[in-house]
This record gives C-alpha cells, structure tokens and sequence, in this order.
C-alpha cells in the first residue's frame, strides 16, 4: 500500500468529518454511561450488540430502546430524567475509553500540513463536541464544529453541512463529506457534495447498500478513496 506521506491531496481542498463513529470510536464510553443511568434506575444491563449501532443516533434514542430492552418502555418523563443523568455523567467520563480510529491521527496531520480544511458536522451537542475533541488533543485540527444544537438545523438537512464549509471558507465543490451513516449519506447527497463512508461506524444498515460515492474499511484506504473523487 502507498505510504501516507507519498500521496497528495486535491488542491483547495475541504474535508468535513461526522464525528461518532468516524473520527472517534466513542462507543465504548456512551455505553457504559447508559449502563449507570439504567443501574440507578433498577434496570439490568442490556446486552443486545446492536446498541453500539444506534450510538450515532443519539443518547435519546439508545435510552429508550434500553428501556424497552430491560422492562416496561419508560414514559416521557423518565426518559428525560434518564437523559439528564446521562448528559452529567458523559461529559464527565467522555474520554475515559473513546479513541481516534486506527489511522485518524496521520491522516490529519497530513492533511492539516497540506493545508486542506478541515471540520466537523455533528448531531452530537456542540459542548460536548468541543470537550471530546479538546481531551483527545483533537480540537487543533477542526476550526469549526457544529453540532446537534448549533444552528437551527441538524443532519441530514443539507445546512448543517454546507454551514461548515462556508465558515471554514471552503468551497463546495472542492468539499467531501466523511461519515459512517445513512444521516451522513442523505445530508451529503442533498448538499450536491460526494461522501466516504466508513465501515467501521455505528451504522444499523449495511454501509455499503446506502449510496456513499466510496466506502473504506481503514484510514489507510482513505488518499485512495479520495482520488478517485478527483480524478
């Protein structure tokens, strides 16, 4: 395989990144937040694996299928109560166990020497974001990062995105899109800008059936990929 350092990236380029399960494996720390919360609650752990996928849609959303997974559904206000605990107990230990993916580091240190613009579009809260990044030394690399409550807009509406780019002083047609789901995939294509998927994510469909212009199952594969949007 080429050497990262031998390959090149397109000229005035911009690369916007989704956040959980692309650049950081923060699987490991959302659930072991929801195993507290559940805990306090008297419910048991769950066990189900398909809760690492539904990490990327939310805390929300992982809460309540625990909920149905350990006992009665929980109504609107014990799901909210659960969400509170969650949040104070997840910005506190939200780098306890989540990790850069394999090969995210030299690739952006690569591509920031490169000159190439980088960001973050997020449905993760903007705080949260910001603090995840910054505690993983991260936040050095991404001038902009709009999250879940940024803006009046989230993913997939095309805004979110395209709001990055412009205040990243990029241009469209010189932007990727990098993420692991169908939100990532639909928010992309609406904004007219090609998208890399990534296989290994918290994606609850077959990544590869969803219509990214590539797909890569390491940042090692990701110079490649991108050439081939340029050609």
């Amino acid at each position: 395989m080429t050497s990262l350092q031998d390959m090149t990236f397109p000229q005035n380029l911009t690369l916007v990144f989704d956040l959980d399960g692309t650049l950081v494996d923060t699987a490991p720390d959302l659930l072991a937040c929801l195993n507290v919360v559940l805990e306090a609650a008297g419910r048991a752990r769950p066990t189900a694996p398909h809760l690492r996928d539904l990490v990327g849609r939310g805390a929300r959303a992982l809460i309540e299928e625990a909920l149905r997974l350990t006992g009665p559904a929980g109504d609107e206000a014990l799901i909210e109560q659960l969400l509170d605990q969650f949040l104070i107990i997840y910005e506190r230990d939200i780098d306890k166990h989540s990790n850069p993916f394999e090969g995210v580091l030299p690739l952006l240190k690569h591509a920031s020497a490169a000159g190439v613009k980088l960001g973050v579009c997020t449905n993760k809260r903007e705080a949260l974001s910001n603090e995840l990044l910054r505690r993983l030394d991260l936040a050095k690399y991404f001038p902009v990062v709009l999250g879940a409550d940024s803006l009046a807009m989230r993913k997939p509406d095309p805004a979110h995105l395209t709001q990055v780019i412009a205040q990243l002083g990029g241009n469209e047609n010189r932007s990727v899109m990098v993420g692991d789901s169908i939100t990532d995939i639909k928010t992309a294509k609406a904004a007219g800008i090609p998208v890399i998927a990534v296989s290994f994510g918290y994606s609850t469909e077959d990544i590869r059936s969803l219509g990214a212009d590539t797909v890569i199952d390491h940042y090692d594969e990701f110079l490649p990929a991108l050439a081939g949007l340029f050609p």
